[in-house]
This record gives structure tokens, C-alpha cells and sequence, in this order.
């Protein structure tokens, strides 16, 4: 599992209106970039991802962080998230300062 010891940004706060990024969306595409691993194991074909989002606030929707940290691993790696058949996110409560994100990927196998 890789860690990012980072605050795990909403999508309400990644786009204004439809189709711009915010500055803070952009600033933390930045900070989540120079956070990955240069290199990850990615098994080819299909993938199933698990993400552990860890928030301060236990009022964070669980969902709201996934579309901007995808799009960013995904746009690091190279991978297109079509890829992606199945997910698991699980949501953890923390002291504030302990925020984070860890995230694996895996080979998808059909049930």
C-alpha cells in the first residue's frame, strides 16, 4: 500500500463550474505529484484499485476525494482509468494533522 501523506482534496473543491480546475485543484496536483513514488507496480489488463482515504473531519464524504487523486495518479503512471473495474474505499477518522491517502493497485478478476 502507498501512502501520501496528504489531505485528501474534494471534488467540490477541484472544479469551478464544469470544466476549470481550481487554483487550489492545481496546487495540489502539484503537492500529490512530487508525493508519488517515481515508479509503481502496475499489473497490465484490468485493475481493481483500493483507496483509504484518513480525514480529520468526519464530516468528509467518503467519495468526494476520488475523481481528483484518480485522475492524478492515473495522469503520473500513464494509466487510463477506463482500466478500473473495481474499487474499494474505505473511510478512516484521524487526529487532525494525520490526514492521508494510501491507494494500491491490483489485477481485476472477474467473480
Amino acid at each position: 500500500m502507498i501512502t501520501l501523506n496528504i489531505k485528501p482534496l474534494s471534488v467540490n473543491q477541484a472544479w469551478q463550474g464544469r470544466r476549470f480546475k481550481t487554483p487550489k485543484y492545481k496546487k495540489y496536483a502539484e503537492d500529490v505529484t512530487k508525493l508519488l513514488p517515481a515508479k509503481i507496480d502496475i499489473p497490465d489488463g484490468l485493475l481493481v484499485v483500493r483507496y483509504d482515504f484518513y480525514f480529520s473531519n468526519k464530516a468528509s464524504d467518503w467519495d468526494n476525494p476520488i475523481k481528483p487523486i484518480q485522475d492524478i495518479i492515473c495522469a503520473k503512471y500513464g494509466i487510463n482509468d477506463n482500466r478500473i473495474y473495481k474499487a474499494i474505499i474505505e473511510k478512516h477518522i484521524v487526529t487532525k494533522g494525520e490526514d492521508r491517502i494510501e491507494f494500491e493497485f491490483g489485477e481485476y478478476e472477474e467473480d
